[in-house]
C-alpha cells in the first residue's frame, strides 16, 4: 500500500520517467499502458527481405484476429469497461507516431529500407550512456546520425543506440531481427502456448503463409483499422467493412492448423505427430463463441455477483 506506481520495477526508472513525460504529452493512456496492461507475445523469424515483408503484412492484417481470440481485459477499477480487450483500447490512445496498423507496409516498396525510414522518423525518447538515460524527447535519430542531436552534440549513434530506438516503436507487429506479434492479451496458461502455435502455423509453412495472405490481401487500410477497433470492443463479435472477425478467426485457425500439420514437428514430448493440439484452446473458443473476456463478463454478471475479486483465486497460476 505504500508503494508508488513509479517504484514498480517494470523497466529502469530513468527510462520510465522519460517515456512517461512524453506519453503524457502525445496521448492519454501512457501510465495505464505501463501499469495496467498485460500482453503475451510471439516472436517469429524471417529468412529474407521478401519473407519479412510477407510475414509483416500477414502479421498486421491478422493481428485483430489475435486480439479478438485472446481478448481478456474487460474490467477497469472493479467494473466492466465496455471493451473485451481494454489493453488493445489503451494502445489506441497512446502515441499515433509509433503505434498502429502501419498502412504503408502494404504499399509497393516495403522492405528493410522502408521500415528503417519509418523508424528514423519516429521521435526519440532517450539515449543510454554510462548507465544513465539521457532525455532526448522528440529529437530526431536522423540528426543523431549527423552528429547533431541536441541531447549529445557532436556524438553519433552506435548500433546499440539504434537497437534501443527500435524498442520505442510499438506497432501491432514490430520488425527487429525478428517480428514481434503484439496484439494478444495475457491470459491462461493454455493460451500462452496457443499464441505461438497460431502464428507459427500461419507463417512457418509456405503454403499456410500463402493461404493467410490470400485471406487478408483484399482488406483495405480502413477495414484493417476498423477490425482493430472492433476487436478491442467486441472481440469475435466485432466486424468492420462487412468483414466479421469470427469468420476471419475460423479461417485463420484452420490455416494455422494446416500449417502445423505440414510442419509435422512432434508434439507432447513426441507422443503426438504434430503441434496442432496447442490450438485446442482457440478451437474451443470458436465452437462456443466465448473468448476469455466473454467468460469473465458472464461470471461477473452471474456467480461472482458483480465482483471482480474472485478472478484472483479462479485465474491465477
Amino acid at each position: 500500500p505504500d508503494t508508488k506506481l513509479e517504484d514498480v520495477p517494470i523497466m529502469p526508472k530513468g527510462r520510465y520517467k522519460i517515456m512517461r513525460e512524453y506519453m503524457q504529452k502525445v496521448g492519454t493512456m501512457g501510465r495505464e499502458m505501463m501499469f495496467r496492461t498485460c500482453t503475451v507475445q510471439a516472436n517469429l523469424d524471417f529468412g529474407s527481405e521478401a519473407d519479412m515483408v510477407k510475414k509483416m503484412r500477414v502479421a498486421l492484417a491478422v493481428q485483430p484476429v489475435a486480439t479478438a481470440l485472446f481478448a481478456n481485459s474487460p474490467f477497469f477499477e472493479g467494473e466492466l469497461n465496455g471493451h473485451k480487450s481494454w489493453r488493445a483500447r489503451i494502445w489506441r490512445a497512446l502515441d499515433a507516431d509509433r503505434t498502429g496498423m502501419l498502412p504503408w507496409v502494404f504499399e509497393d516498396g516495403m522492405g528493410f529500407e522502408r521500415w528503417t525510414e519509418w523508424v528514423l522518423d519516429v521521435p526519440m525518447y532517450f539515449v543510454y550512456r554510462d548507465g544513465k538515460y539521457i532525455n532526448a524527447l522528440g529529437q530526431s535519430f536522423r540528426d543523431f546520425l549527423k552528429g547533431e542531436l541536441p541531447a549529445l552534440p557532436g556524438e553519433k549513434p552506435t548500433m546499440s543506440d539504434w537497437a534501443d530506438h527500435l524498442t520505442t516503436v510499438f506497432p501491432e507487429a514490430r520488425a527487429k531481427k525478428f517480428i514481434e506479434m503484439r496484439g494478444a492479451d495475457g491470459g491462461p496458461w493454455r493460451r500462452l502456448c496457443a499464441l505461438p502455435a497460431f502464428w507459427v502455423g500461419l507463417t512457418y509453412d509456405e503454403g499456410a503463409l500463402d493461404a493467410a495472405w490470400n485471406l487478408v490481401k483484399n482488406l483495405d487500410a480502413e477495414t484493417r483499422e476498423g477490425l482493430r477497433v472492433a476487436a478491442s470492443v467486441e472481440a469475435l463479435a466485432g466486424e468492420a467493412g462487412g468483414v466479421k472477425l469470427m469468420d476471419l478467426a475460423r479461417e485463420a485457425v484452420a490455416i494455422a492448423e494446416a500449417g502445423l500439420k505440414a510442419r509435422a514437428r512432434p508434439g507432447a514430448g513426441g507422443l503426438l505427430p504434430d503441434e496442432t493440439h496447442f490450438l485446442n484452446a482457440l478451437k474451443e473458443t470458436l465452437e462456443t463463441g466465448e473468448t476469455p473476456a466473454d467468460e469473465l463478463i458472464r461470471r461477473f454478471n452471474t456467480d461472482w455477483e458483480g465482483s471482480v475479486l474472485p478472478v484472483f483465486e479462479g485465474y491465477s497460476y
